[in-house]
């Protein structure tokens, strides 16, 4: 049987907007995929909404489809979206009044029955992960755009595979395959050279959107158009694959696909195939994202220029001490970060920054009063004062956590272009998640000369975010590195190399066919992307901070 072609268009809220006219007028496709939900997505379009009940979906994907729509028509190619994020319905409506008025007859159809917000008082948005059975009815019923609010990111690819193939819920193994697949595709370009470690090995300045040729079995390979940017190699997949993952099993309400079956091998230029993978019975529980307001925000940047940077830094903090403590606010947070350099031939160089954020649920707390205390300061304070911004009256942040719910908490629904609705049941089958025991560690390196250098001259990484939680997955390009690395970068190594997870629960998993390493560290995002807990949220570069750190590294691999 011929295999599936399924590409993607949209990694995220804001992603290329030319890429759906690139994807359909690159190469032969079958599928288009937009992913635009992210944790703090729901949460912005849940704010977005209270100020206009209209606004919960993502309206640049109308702006993208305007333009796009009677080629995908023309050339058969479906298209399957979440970017209907709150309102999938809305968005579907929107869509079919846009091709009444191009005069292009397409059939929408949507999929509901994610949101649980009216189940969980207090917050602003409460959505349940959706599998990707629901888009199958609607493509089965011939839909030509499918809109759904918030599914697992890889339900975008296993909900046309299983259109396309006839699978059915207790084929695993194959949904599997199309689960990691899904994974590979959903962030985009980060599949084909965009944010990869050994980005200096292709010319990513402009990469070119993925796609995957899966087949009957869940087998898959990872590819891109002819002549597009970038490049796709084992080496890009696997950082995919470990990005935002944390152990062997990675569950969905699908199907849990075993990560540690996965087998990458190249199979030409630009061409990487996924085989063995297997799958098991998803959990008995339905993952919901919950977003709510957690108080409000406030910050403070003081540049401190040339000499006694830390006695300008420890006046300043002197200084609002009495504003701060008049009317204390939940959270103060002070951070010294030392860009300047001695001898600087620019001003900039010459600088640091001392940052203060304070959060409390009060905005009286950390508005005026802090503000105006530090500006207060400008003619009183070190030598040289002056801030990156005016500090304003304390914004709202978000918080987001995760709780489980049964599948029959959620009246999973397939809305077809006709207006049938289709009840999507739950599982028949369902499997506890439960940990896999780390395998054998490969023989270690015979012993030999080592040399203190940067952990990257020898692993890949990348690094992403959970919710709190951050993954760090780290691979080796080599038989020998990884031999090294496995027994080198253990839990107690990734804490010393990475102080501020010396606190904090860090868990390795041994992924031996990627030859990767991958940690979650528990809790250093605090309570998520939107509440900001440090420099870097997302923990988006966390993963090149761990390979810029120096250890003794073997001779022979570098």
């Amino acid at each position: 049987m011929k295999p599936l072609r399924i590409g993607n268009f949209s990694g995220f809220y804001g992603d290329r907007s030319a890429a759906l006219r690139e994807m359909l007028t690159g190469g032969e496709v079958d599928v288009l995929t937009g992913d635009y939900l992210a944790e703090l997505t729901m949460l912005i379009l849940a704010r977005d909404r209270l100020k206009d009940p209209s606004a919960g979906y993502a309206r640049t994907f109308p702006r993208q489809l305007e333009d796009c729509l009677g080629l995908a028509r023309e050339r058969g190619v479906r298209i399957v979206t979440n970017a209907g994020g709150l309102d999938p319905a809305g968005l579907a409506g929107e869509i079919r009044r846009l091709a009444d008025r191009l005069g292009i007859p397409v059939r929408v159809a949507h999929v509901e029955g994610d949101d649980l917000t009216a189940a969980h008082p207090g917050t602003l948005a409460a959505h349940a992960y959706l599998g990707g059975f629901g888009i199958t009815e609607c493509l089965r019923a011939g839909a030509d755009v499918v809109v759904t609010g918030r599914v697992t990111d890889a339900a975008l690819v296993t909900g046309p595979a299983a259109a396309h193939f006839g699978w059915r819920p207790d084929d695993h193994d194959a949904l599997a395959g199309a689960v990691v697949a899904g994974h590979v595709l959903e962030c985009g370009t980060q599949a084909t050279g965009g944010n990869y470690a050994f980005f200096t090995e292709g010319d990513v300045r402009r990469p070119g959107f993925p796609l995957a040729e899966i087949h009957a079995d869940g087998s898959s390979v990872i590819t891109k158009h002819p002549g597009t940017g970038g490049f796709v190699d084992v080496g890009t997949v696997t950082a995919q694959l470990l990005y935002e993952t944390g152990g062997a099993r990675y569950a969905g309400p699908d199907v849990t696909a075993r990560l540690d079956t996965v087998r990458l091998g190249p199979e030409g230029p630009d061409r990487v195939r996924i085989e063995g993978v297997r799958g098991e019975a998803p959990p008995p529980t339905l993952k919901v994202g919950l977003n709510r307001l957690g108080g409000f925000r406030n910050e403070v940047v003081f540049v401190l220029t040339g000499l006694g940077i830390e006695a300008k830094a420890a006046l300043v903090r002197e200084q609002l001490a009495d504003a701060l403590a008049k009317s204390p606010p939940r959270e103060v947070r002070w951070e010294l970060v030392r860009t300047d350099r001695a001898d600087a031939d620019t001003e900039e160089t010459a600088s640091a920054l001392l940052r203060l954020v304070v959060r409390d649920p009060d905005q009286r707390v950390v508005g005026r009063a802090l503000s105006g205390a530090a500006v207060e300061l400008a003619l009183a304070s070190y030598p040289g004062f002056h801030v990156l911004a005016p500090p304003g009256k304390g914004a709202p942040y978000g918080v987001f956590e995760e709780v489980y719910v049964p599948y029959v908490g959620a009246a999973h629904v397939a809305v077809l272009h006709d207006g049938r609705r289709i009840p999507v049941p739950p599982p028949q089958e369902t499997r506890p998640l439960a940990a896999v025991p780390d395998p054998p560690l490969p023989e270690p390196l015979p012993p030999g000369p080592t040399r203190r250098a940067p952990l990257g001259l020898v692993v890949g990484a990348r690094s992403g975010d959970k919710g709190g939680n951050a993954n760090v997955g780290v691979w080796a390009r080599s038989e020998d590195a990884w031999r090294w690395l496995a027994h080198t970068l253990t839990a107690d190594a990734f804490r010393r190399l990475i102080p501020e997870s010396r606190d904090l629960p860090v868990t390795r998993h041994l992924l031996p066919n990627l030859r990767a390493v991958n940690f979650v560290v528990e809790g250093i995002l605090g309570a998520g992307v939107a509440a900001q807990a440090r420099f870097d949220p997302q923990a988006k570069a966390l993963g090149e901070w761990l390979r810029s750190r120096h250890l003794d590294i073997p001779e022979a691999l570098l």
